[in-house]
């Protein structure tokens, strides 16, 4: 599967960048995580509790950055496991730029993922579906913390 999409946060870009790097924030704009530990020189870990459709697992992985050019853009590349429920993986390339209509940032997001086990055998619509939503809350949720909408990130 795979995602493309940007907005426009109205933030300047370091900031978005220091907060796209700092693990209390990412734990608090992930949906369902339970834990995330590390730091982007040495990767982060994750405990991600989800449900999709009638499977619900917690899954235990690690993600790594690469290609990194502070301020502007990164690859983040990730596997997590989740027992019997199966497995997920993927990647993304993150690319941050000025928004000069607004004087915000531009983050601009290309995903590619894929699972197996049970979750795979739900069928690639559902599964589809709620890695478009987890990636829609995730990011409402991390621009609503940076733009100082405390409220509505803790929904």
């Amino acid at each position: 599967m795979e995602m493309h999409a940007s907005r426009v946060i109205a933030a300047d870009r370091m900031t978005v960048w220091a907060a796209l790097n700092d693990a209390e924030v990412l734990k608090a704009c992930i949906p369902g995580c339970d834990e995330l530990t590390g730091s982007p020189e040495e990767g982060f870990a994750a405990t991600v509790t989800q449900k999709v459709g009638p499977v619900k697992a917690t899954f235990r992985g690690e993600v790594t950055l690469s290609d990194i050019v502070p301020g502007e853009s990164y690859t983040i590349a990730g596997e997590g496991k989740g027992g019997v429920a199966g497995f997920a993986k993927g990647g993304a390339q993150v690319r941050l730029s000025d928004d000069a209509a607004t004087g915000g940032t531009v983050l601009t997001y290309d995903v590619s993922a894929k699972v197996g086990g049970k979750i795979a055998q739900l069928g690639s619509r559902l599964v589809d579906s709620f890695a478009q939503k987890m990636a829609d809350q995730f990011f409402e949720r991390f621009q609503n913390r940076l733009e100082g909408d405390a409220p509505a990130a803790q929904s």
